[in-house]
This record gives structure tokens, sequence and C-alpha cells, in this order.
């Protein structure tokens, strides 16, 4: 089977303080520790699964500058067999759609089975696992914590949904697929997968090379822009009940009467 997953270079959240930069039109990027996108690295991990179930390969591709090629090093480090980085001057400024559409031409390059995608990156939109699937009408599904190959043309996947219940579907092959978090455990990327990778060459293809008009994609492509960043005011604090389970209790009750919570 062969499997492409989209994967992309983001701050990490865990390592950085986000802040607003003065003029509210993006975040202070200085200085910023950059990682793969957490929902990415768990579609990385399913697809190497499957890969060493049902054989084929797994290849990781990015849309970026080229310092998103050390996000693509890390997954091939982690075990993807190949890795592709989208690059381009007139790649930058792209939203969802745009990039979709950069992905969906590099897909008519290949011959794929299955496209993976984290169910959302650092701008939280979780648009372009279903949009790339539109461009290439192929059946999609969202939020998946799991899969199950039936054979070459049919998997078994499955979502949460509301109060903890599971939908299973039946998926037609080829198809596109955007990963939850928790539907697997990322395995370590060691030293040694590293150095491994660390000379591999890893093809950059541009917008010529897709055959992409710069016009259609970018800033000048772009059918949504973010028009302001900022930080929402803080409420009220939280108050702090303290005394025996029965004495909080009982406090929690008297305020909820006097606002109207209860009767």
């Amino acid at each position: 089977m062969e499997i492409l997953v989209c994967i992309k270079r983001v701050p990490d959240s865990s390592e950085n303080e986000i802040e607003v930069n003065k003029d509210g039109t993006d975040i202070e990027r200085d200085d910023l520790v950059y990682s793969v996108n957490e929902w990415d690295n768990y579609a990385v991990e399913e697809a190497i699964q499957i890969r060493d179930k049902v054989g084929g390969s797994v290849t990781v591709v990015s849309v970026g500058d080229e310092e998103a090629e050390e996000v693509v090093r890390r997954e091939m480090a982690m075990g993807a067999d190949k890795g592709i980085l989208l690059s381009d001057d007139a790649f930058e400024g792209s939203d969802g759609k745009g990039i979709a559409a950069i992905l969906t031409a590099e897909v008519k390059k290949g011959n794929y089975d299955l496209i993976l995608t984290g169910a959302q990156a650092d701008d939280g939109a979780a648009q372009v696992g279903g949009m790339l699937a539109a461009m290439l009408d192929w059946p999609f599904a969202s939020l998946i914590n799991f899969i199950e190959i039936l054979d070459d043309k049919k998997i078994k996947v499955g979502r949460e949904i509301a109060g903890g219940n599971q939908e299973m579907y039946e998926i037609d092959l080829p198809c596109v697929l955007s990963i939850q978090t928790g539907i697997n455990e990322p395995r370590y990327v060691s030293i040694r997968g590293i150095r491994k990778v660390a000379s591999l060459e890893i093809p950059v293809h541009t917008a010529t090379d897709l055959g992409i008009s710069p016009e259609s994609v970018g800033e000048a492509g772009a059918k949504t822009k973010c028009l302001d960043y900022f930080v929402p005011e803080l409420g009220d604090g939280a108050q702090i009940l303290e005394g025996s389970t029965d004495e909080i209790i009982d406090k929690l009750i008297e305020l909820l009467r006097a606002k109207g919570g209860i009767k």
C-alpha cells in the first residue's frame, strides 16, 4: 500500500510562550522553537504501522520554506520511507484551499492508495484534508481514531462522536483520512534514525514542477485572509471553595442558589 502523509512545521506550544505582535497581524515568530504538528505525528505513526502490516511504503510531504525540510527528515527518521518538500515563493500566504491545491498537484504525480493528514494544524481550521479529498474526488473521513485494512480496495475506519460513542465506516480506496490524536502512540525518534537520514536528498518541487499557476496559490489566490490576532480579555478569576467535602458542597449550593443556577 502506497501511503502519503501530509505534515506541517509549526511552533511548538510546549516550548514557546506564544505572543501576538504589536500590529496584531501575526504571532511573534523570532526565536520560536518549531516541530512537526502533533496531529500529523500520529498520522505518520499510523501510516508506518499500516505499512508494517500490509507492505508498501510511506511518503511524507510538507508545504513550506527550506526550514520545513527538518520536519520531513524527522518523520523519515521516525520510519517513513521517503520525503518530499513543496517549496516556492509563490506558495507563501496560501490559505487552506491553496495548500490543498498544492498537495493535489503533488498527489497526481504519484500513485497513492491512502492519504493521511492530521485532524488540524496550528491555525485550527481543519480544512486541508477535506479540501484535498474534494479536489481529488476521493472519499473522506475526519477525526479518525481507528483504521483496519480489509483488502486492497476497502478499509474500515472509526471515529468518536458525542457521548464517547464510536462510528464505524467502510471506505473505498483510494481515500483521504484526517487523523485524531490518541489513535496510537508515536514512536521515539532515535539519534541513530536521525543520522541515517541526515544525508538523504529530499526532492523539492516548485510551482513549475507541479504545473501550478503562481496566481492560483499564495496571497494572490487566497480566498480567505486573517484580519486580526488578539488575546481574549481574561474574565474574573475562579473562586476556590475550602473546607471539608460537606462544607464545600453546602457552599456550592448556596452560590448556585444566589446566582439563580438552582432553586
